[in-house]
């Protein structure tokens, strides 16, 4: 688990990327259930793991935490989020106040594979187009949130989502 400061101020996870990496999704700051479970998307009414499953047609909700990873960076598929820490009160993107942002350009220049950003929600496509402006080779893509806060029905959501595919190696068929 990622220590957390006493007061309301929340740190991010590390990356999970690889060498390999084309399609980086990028969330805003991971909200307290995923804190306290030190898992990316951690809440069981999010709805990443179906979709992003849905975009590899894999069933990713039925596999441990470490597999999905796994399975993530096995596809060229890497994720991290544009807010390193900020102080907030609750889960909510809108409480989030003194953000400090996370070194998109230091990781994205390490990254030769990466081919697309995606931003996983509106508070991250801002922070992160921001960051990321004037980047040539890396397309941009902003995606409906995951969360569900976000009240559209799952599967209008996995129709926005559905463009991912395109960024990964053949359309999304595993790397041998």
């Amino acid at each position: 688990m990622i220590p957390q400061p006493q007061d309301d101020r929340r740190i991010g996870f590390p990356p999970v990327v690889d060498a390999d990496t084309r399609l980086l999704i990028l969330g805003s700051l991971p909200g307290d259930a995923s804190l306290k479970a030190a898992q990316y998307y951690a809440h069981p009414r999010n709805g990443f793991w179906p979709l992003i499953g849905g975009v590899l047609d894999e069933p990713l909700t039925a596999l441990p935490y470490p597999d999905r990873l796994d399975r993530l960076r096995a596809r060229g598929v890497g994720l991290w989020d544009v807010i390193a820490s900020a102080q907030r009160s609750g889960s909510l993107d809108a409480a989030i106040r003194s953000p400090e942002a996370a070194d998109l350009r230091g990781l994205i220049q390490s990254l030769s594979e990466l081919r697309a950003v995606a931003f996983n929600g509106k508070l991250a496509a801002r922070m992160g187009r921001r960051i990321l402006a004037n980047r040539d080779g890396v397309a941009l893509i902003d995606l409906p949130s995951s969360s569900p806060a976000h009240a559209v029905s799952l599967s209008a959501k996995a129709a926005d989502w559905a463009v991912l595919g395109d960024f990964l190696p053949e359309k999304g068929r595993l790397k041998i």
